[in-house]
């Protein structure tokens, strides 16, 4: 298969097959046009095994090794769309870049996007994915996210895509005026899909959905 024909999908992976799951999220909730056009041009099976890659436009979580997952893509599409529709997203940081969808999806919406991932394996892979789509506004840090990216903010935007038990400080801090944090919080048993605002140094908090997450792991994995 040459890469055009990777790009584009066929048979399961196919634009029809898209299409259904551009319903699907829809239907769930979904309104923000501009998500819902990058969630349709983007081509999730490059991001999967090929084993898997035929069930690349379900609405789940699939396995993408090193006990990580690639996210749902109703969750994907929720996530963004909280931050599509509070404000600007000039300067965006992501926590866990895992295989590169939920990143490949932010860099078409925003300027500039600061991705981190404790999983060397796992970065080196997304940078080959982010690559293949041409996407260039994109920085790349292997190491532990759960302290952000010091020096590289305030971000207008920051996403997280592992679960803390509590959020952390270092995230709040790195927020812009206005910015907004996306993050999933709890435990095994039971984690919320939380908003957060800064507004100065006050944080107006509010809860989008119930969610299961992977935990969000302090440290460095290099193999």
């Amino acid at each position: 298969m040459n890469s055009k024909q990777n790009l584009n999908g066929i048979g399961m992976t196919s634009q029809r097959t898209r299409e259904r799951l551009l319903g699907r999220l829809m239907d769930q909730g979904i309104t923000s046009m501009e998500v819902l056009d990058v969630m349709r041009t983007t081509p999730r099976h490059i991001f999967l095994d090929e084993a898997l890659s035929h069930r690349a436009y379900e609405d789940v979580a699939l396995p993408i090794g090193h006990n990580q997952t690639i996210s749902q893509p109703y969750i994907v599409a929720r996530m963004t769309e909280a931050l599509v529709k509070s404000g600007s997203l000039e300067r965006v940081l992501e926590i866990g870049t895992g295989c590169g969808y939920q990143t490949a999806i932010l860099a078409q919406l925003a300027k500039r996007v600061f991705t981190i991932e404790r999983i060397k394996p796992l970065l080196d892979r997304a940078k080959h994915n982010l690559k293949l789509l041409g996407l260039r506004n994109i920085e790349f840090k292997h190491d532990d996210g759960s302290t952000g990216w010091q020096g590289c903010g305030p971000f207008d935007a920051i996403i997280t895509t592992a679960a803390p038990q509590q959020i952390p400080q270092d995230l709040l801090d790195q927020l812009a005026d206005g910015g907004r944090l996306v993050i999933p919080v709890g435990g095994e048993d039971f984690q919320e899909l939380k908003l957060i605002q800064r507004d100065g140094s006050d944080f107006e908090e509010r809860t989008l959905d119930k969610v299961r997450f992977v935990p969000l792991l302090m440290g460095q994995v290099q193999h």
